[in-house]
């Protein structure tokens, strides 16, 4: 059996109207009628009263009733006091209550019905009473002449009468009221058809699931929802969004512009035209904010979405800068490879002492910049963070350098800075530099690394064109760039992360004409970790170490693999397979061919009286080259790769 769907929200009213409007117009008629029939009574009794006493108080009627024949003087008088003060009879009597007027003048001479003993005794009466014209409502007064009663006067109004009047004023009322009720119809079938519009046409119980759904959606979903009216003032905000932009409690009804938020995200707030997916940043957050207008013959409102995207583009730099490791010991790699190919052609042409001498000089261009790095920032994040950079920076023809007062132990990073944080403010600020410096005269990079003064100071600067003048602020709102749409991301997230570290960035000319950029990050009262000298225990392994020393300290050197360093003394040929030819740094058991990360070895590239196994172009080793010292000669070739002694 399919039941009927129930009537809607709007149709409900409807009918709930239409039946109120319907009874208060009904009761008011009723309560009107019984109103006015009291009152219409009342008015016959003042009526009558005070024609019976007009009446009882003229000379004319005293002088009359002294006279033979009353009724000659009186029924005219009486006839015309009818038509002139509204009663519907008058009549004078004796005071025994014989009639001497009446409006029928059959009745005169008869006796008057009604109650007559109170005006008798000088009292004047009013009441309802069945008379010879029907029921009516009376007044009894006496006539006096000099203090004696010598007549009485009645004077009444039918209820007939006061009913036809009565009836009139019912039907003015029951038309007004009919009026009151098709007016009232009207509206309410207007006011209702409004509201099924904007109900849709749903009943009670769909409204109420659907408010369910909408309180349930609103407030599961992780996103940030914001709804703004025509005004420009939030009508509705879930849980996600009052989280994401830090809004108060009572924030429904506020204003956007009077929020706080940073002024960029305020704009994007209050456009007119939609946004799609742009990048906004909060004191600690990093936003995706896309809004869209809501229409309907006007504007309405806004529709804005948030999405928090700060962990995302925090892995997003990670991973960044991963990629240029990883560029940067690809294009290492393939250099070492030519240099090692190089190496090889040389000792295969006889060329040995020519040979160590090339493999030490790009050995020690590469164990410079590495021994100085570690030598002076113990923090290993800091010194990877500075060995990939360099080494993405020669790729693009710019030098990175590290400043002679630099100095950076192990354990003094300010407890609430973390590791992900300082490579968003260092590889950012690389990163802009190298791109400001490529392609001018002596390109460089200039980092400088300290903790003095009860802060971690980080400045970089560029040799490039400088940041336009006026434009020292602007350059950290988000979307500011040289180089086009798309960018301008990297300096406000390097404030971002400055700020929540409690620290601050600034902005100058460099000494060089380029920007110079400074970050300084409050340190606690006493640093962690060890002192300066357990921080620097291992930063020259690759130059004075044992025969094991190198493998087992960070930055052991350009080949070693040292894990306790995070990668901070990665060189260009990866560890080799044969000890004997380590290279710089590596396990060199061998130290004719340590280069300098073996302990004898001699950095101008000559080596003992012994022999040394050098890999040859395949990496395996095929050949044994003697040295010179003990051939006394140059090296020769022999086919197969054996060179004999």
């Amino acid at each position: 059996m399919r039941f009927p769907r129930p009537r809607s929200l709007a149709g409900q009213l409807f009918a709930m109207q239409a039946v109120l409007v319907a009874v208060v117009v009904a009761g008011c008629a009723a309560f009107a009628y019984v109103t006015d029939r009291a009152e219409a009574e009342e008015t016959a009794r003042r009526q009558a009263t005070a024609t019976a006493t007009a009446v009882a108080r003229s000379p004319s009627v005293v002088a009359a009733a002294r006279s033979d024949n009353p009724t000659a003087a009186l029924q005219p008088y009486a006839d015309a006091l009818t038509g002139e003060h509204g009663v519907t009879f008058v009549v004078v009597m004796a005071p025994d209550g014989t009639r001497w007027t009446h409006p029928d003048t059959d009745r005169i001479g008869g006796t008057y019905l009604g109650h007559i003993d109170a005006a008798q005794r000088g009292g004047t009466l009013t009441e309802t009473y069945e008379g010879t014209l029907g029921r009516s409502v009376r007044t009894v007064t006496p006539v006096w002449d000099r203090d004696r009663v010598v007549a009485l006067v009645s004077a009444g109004i039918t209820v007939d009468r006061i009913s036809a009047q009565l009836r009139r004023q019912v039907t003015a009322l029951l038309g007004f009221a009919g009026a009151a009720l098709a007016l009232g119809a009207v509206g309410t079938y207007v006011v209702n058809a409004r509201l099924r519009r904007h109900t849709h046409g749903m009943n009670a119980t769909e409204l109420s699931r659907v408010h369910a759904y909408h309180e349930a959606a609103l407030h599961a979903v992780r996103e940030g929802l914001l709804m703004l009216d025509g005004q420009r003032r939030i009508a509705l905000v879930n849980d996600g969004a009052r989280d994401l932009l830090g809004l108060p409690e009572d924030a429904v009804g506020a204003p956007v512009a009077g929020l706080g938020l940073p002024p960029s995200l305020t704009g994007a707030l209050l456009a007119a035209e939609p946004r799609e997916d742009e990048i906004h940043l909060t004191a600690d957050r990093v936003l995706v904010v896309s809004t869209r207008p809501v229409v309907g013959g006007e504007r309405r409102g806004t529709v804005v979405t948030l999405r928090d995207r700060t962990e995302l583009q925090e892995l997003s730099g990670e991973l960044d800068s991963e990629r240029g490791f990883t560029q940067a010991l690809r294009a290492q790699a393939h250099e070492a490879a030519n240099r090692l190919h190089t190496v090889v052609s040389l000792i295969e042409l006889g060329r040995v002492e020519e040979a160590v001498e090339f493999a030490t000089a790009e050995l020690e261009l590469a164990q410079t910049l590495t021994d100085r790095v570690v030598d002076a920032v113990g923090e290993p994040v800091l010194a990877a963070l500075l060995l990939g950079k360099s080494a993405q920076a020669g790729e693009r023809g710019v030098e990175l350098v590290l400043a002679d007062d630099s100095r950076i132990d192990d354990g003094v990073l300010p407890p609430g800075l973390a590791a992900r944080d300082l490579v968003t403010i260092l590889g950012n600020l690389i990163d802009n530099a190298v791109e400001a410096a490529q392609g001018s005269a002596g390109a460089r990079v200039t980092v400088t690394l300290v903790a003095t003064g009860g802060a971690l100071l980080l400045r970089v600067a560029d040799t490039g064109p400088g940041v336009p003048p006026g434009e020292e602020d602007a350059v950290f709102a988000r979307g500011w760039s040289t180089h086009g749409p798309g960018r301008g991301i990297g300096l406000p997230l390097v404030r971002q992360a400055a700020h929540r570290a409690g620290g601050r960035v600034e902005l100058r000319t460099g000494p060089e004409g380029g920007a110079e950029f400074t970050v300084r990050l409050p340190l606690p009262d006493a640093p962690r970790g060890t002192g300066p000298a357990e921080g620097r225990e291992a930063a020259g392994a690759g130059r004075a170490g044992g025969p094991t020393a190198g493998a087992e300290r960070a930055g052991a050197g350009s080949g070693g693999t040292a894990a306790d360093r995070a990668g901070a003394g990665v060189g260009s040929s990866g560890a080799a397979p044969d000890p004997a030819c380590a290279g710089s740094g590596g396990t060199a058991a061998d130290p004719a061919c340590a280069g300098s990360g073996g302990a004898p070895a001699d950095r101008a590239g000559t080596v003992p009286d012994r022999r040394a196994a050098c890999a040859g172009p395949d990496g395996t080793g095929p050949g044994r080259v003697p040295s010179p010292a003990a051939d006394g000669g140059a090296a020769r070739t022999e086919p197969g790769g054996e060179v004999p002694g």
